[in-house]
């Protein structure tokens, strides 16, 4: 079908020529995707609209989009607020005024639901018994590579598609250290421990392969972020996890376990490479009994100290 409106306007060239800008300013793939798959469907959706003739017409055609995928598709509160967002800065790029009359819907709120450490453990562990330390066939080294991806994703915070990423040489074996290139082509330092760095440095002696990539397939080809994805829900489910785990729910563990442990919420901040400090405020949900604790805690303290003060003024009596 063929709408004269969008054809004068180019409007699936813009399309094209926004997400190459994007490109350009470095938006990760996974944005990149996401981006042209809601403008494409967007401009499908146009081309259904037989009285579109001007500005106000898409306008109104972007709030029966709306319409649509809430009724029709029945797809969240949260998805029609990307919809809206995207959208949005796609006319604000296309310098389409209309972009100054539209509202993003309200989102759905909710807490994300970490692992505790216990489960983190399983996890991670959910192999071990099927590992031979002393056997370097593939499937023993996709054993251990994957053991380390769990633990990497876990104790450094690491966005999937950061980690599929990493590189060789941007480890600090003596530091304990990782060099990353986060969104926004951003470089961040992130830490391990001691356990990670044995652990690193046995799969690099075992894997068998020359490449500059710290992951890679028995293809000696880079991991996809589904591959990472697919291979957590069956240790999860190995390991008895109910709950849902993916690789940014062990985001959201790394971080509420740094802050229930007393790691200021700001060098967390710095560790997952948030250049807001409320988008890391959503990451670290700390638990109510922790929250609990901490407010006895300081409540306590407070008492003690005024019966401490109380105790000094009636001696200097």
């Amino acid at each position: 079908m063929s709408n004269t409106f969008l054809e004068e306007m180019d409007f699936e060239d813009i399309i094209e020529d926004y997400i190459l800008e994007m490109d350009i300013q470095s938006y990760s793939e996974n944005t990149l995707k996401t981006y042209t798959s809601i403008l494409h469907s967007f401009y499908n959706f146009l081309l259904t609209e037989k009285r579109l003739k001007d500005e106000q017409g898409l306008l109104r055609s972007f709030k029966k989009y709306l319409q649509h995928l809430k009724r029709d598709k029945g797809v969240s509160q949260n998805y029609l607020y990307l919809v809206t967002v995207v959208i949005k800065k796609f006319f604000q790029f296309a310098q389409l005024d209309i972009y100054t009359e539209i509202k993003a819907p309200k989102r759905t709120k909710s807490l994300p639901k970490a692992l505790n450490e216990q489960e983190v453990y399983d996890l991670i562990h959910a192999r071990d018994d099927e590992y031979d330390p002393e056997k370097s066939n593939p499937q023993n080294i996709s054993r251990l590579r994957n053991k380390l991806i769990l633990t990497l994703l876990y104790s450094t915070g690491l966005r999937v598609s950061e980690l599929i990423k990493l590189q060789i040489r941007t480890i600090d074996y003596t530091e304990r250290t990782i060099r990353v290139r986060g969104k926004g082509e951003k470089d961040r330092i992130v830490l391990f421990d001691e356990a990670t760095l044995d652990l690193i440095q046995e799969y690099l002696e075992k894997r068998g392969v020359e490449n500059e990539l710290l992951f890679v397939n028995q293809r000696n080809n880079m991991l996809t972020s589904r591959y990472i994805q697919l291979m957590i829900k069956e240790y999860a489910s190995k390991a008895n996890i109910k709950k849902k785990v993916t690789p940014h729910v062990l985001r959201h563990s790394f971080a509420t376990h740094l802050l229930k442990n007393g790691v200021d919420i700001r060098a967390i901040q710095q560790l997952l490479g948030h250049s807001n400090l409320s988008t890391t405020q959503i990451y670290t949900s700390v638990d109510m009994d922790t929250l609990k604790h901490a407010y006895d805690d300081a409540w306590l303290n407070r008492e003690h100290n005024v019966r401490k003060n109380q105790e000094l003024e009636s001696m200097m009596d």
